[in-house]
């Protein structure tokens, strides 16, 4: 048995801070473990770049039902400006806690994966079988199942998606949308000792993102218990000080769920902004969504409440993952978020995962792998 505590420490001992990334030793760590163990095993390098590797792993296949899909990713987001209270590649264990970046997001959750499906390989010659898609670049949009959906034939099929991001072992029935927004006030500049010459681009932008921070998105939305949100990322305006500012721009993040769609939320910042502030989309991806009554989610659900003791109601990530893009190029299987990480600790200073957490993840996935194969 590979012990998914170890794997993870070794994991995370890798340095995939994305910028820049460098996934391709990690991934190649991952798919020596696989290879060995009887997986077929393919490296995706993300747009041609060799030291950012996707991989898909895949074994058994039936005619009669399509493989289960694992997911995670290997990069990490930067440390940030605090100082870390441990070393954040040395993956220390005390108290029960195994600390590191990504340490919850997400290479606990991708070694648990890994220490699950080894053991089960050698019975799964003739199943549906299981296929791993061990992606790079998630951190920043999500570049690597992307690109691995654009890339003919690469991933496959597959009849359901687990994809191992951060929620504490709680099975997650989906995910919030991104819709990205840039807001953009213009005016006439001039001298800053005579502001009634000009027209103060920051004053327009700074009224209307005061409207903003109000504004309530629930309409149309289809989950009683999830509801959208809007935050303000960044603000930039003017030039010099002594100038009065013919230009203001400001970055709106804003989390969507289903029955939210993006043409109706623009339409409410476009109201709002008027003539002050015209609203811009620079990227959306579409929430994840699988009713809580399918029969596979149900099944995992079940699966969790047995090995951890706590049953757990329907919710959905506030986050975004790579089910977006994968459940495109799969034609939108059922899909599960779950995994062994801490949500309220992705991206922290002094991240950790639980021990405990890992080693109920791995027997949380052991156990789904197995009664998707029928062994």
């Amino acid at each position: 048995m590979i012990d998914p505590v170890e794997l993870t420490r070794e994991l995370i001992r890798f340095e995939t801070i994305n910028p820049p990334g460098n996934e391709t030793p990690c991934a190649e760590y991952v798919g020596g473990i696989l290879e060995r163990a009887g997986f077929h095993c393919a490296y995706h390098p993300l747009n041609g770049d060799e030291t950012r590797a996707n991989l898909i792993a895949t074994i058994g296949g039936s005619p009669d039902k399509k493989p289960l899909c694992l997911s995670g990713h290997t990069d990490v987001v930067p440390l940030g400006a605090a100082n870390w209270s441990v070393s954040p590649f040395a993956a220390d264990i005390a108290d029960g806690k195994l600390y590191g970046r990504g340490a919850t997001d997400m290479k606990g959750g991708v070694a648990a994966i890994i220490s699950a499906v080894v053991e089960l390989a050698p019975r799964l010659s003739g199943t549906p079988g299981l296929t791993l898609v061990i992606t790079a670049a998630e951190e920043r949009g999500c570049q690597g199942s992307n690109y691995l959906v654009s890339q003919d034939g690469a991933l496959g099929e597959a009849g359901a998606m687990l994809i191992a991001e951060p929620t504490s072992n709680r099975p997650l029935n989906g995910h919030k949308g991104v819709l990205w927004v840039e807001g953009h006030a213009t005016g006439v500049t001039g001298h800053g000792s005579r502001p009634e010459t000009g027209d103060n681009a920051v004053y327009k932008a700074a009224r209307v993102a005061a409207k903003l921070e109000t504004l309530r998105l629930e309409e149309g939305r289809s989950l009683p218990a999830a509801l959208p949100t809007l935050n303000i990322g960044w603000f930039h305006g003017g030039m010099n000080i002594n100038s009065i500012p013919d230009e203001a721009k400001m970055g709106l993040d804003i989390r969507m769920v289903p029955g939210l769609s993006d043409e109706d939320v623009m339409a409410q910042l476009n109201e709002i902004g008027g003539s002050d502030v015209g609203f811009e989309k620079m990227g959306y991806s579409p929430p994840v969504y699988t009713k809580p009554d399918d029969p596979w989610y149900s099944d995992v659900c079940e699966i969790v409440a047995e090995i951890s003791g706590e049953r757990h109601t329907p919710d959905i990530a506030t986050y975004f993952t790579d089910a977006e893009a994968l459940g495109r190029g799969y034609g939108h299987p059922p899909t599960v978020i779950l995994g062994p990480g801490e949500p309220d600790l992705a991206h922290q200073t002094d991240e950790y995962c639980h021990i405990y957490r890992i080693e109920q993840a791995r027997a949380a996935f052991l156990e789904i792998a197995r009664r998707w194969c029928k062994i």
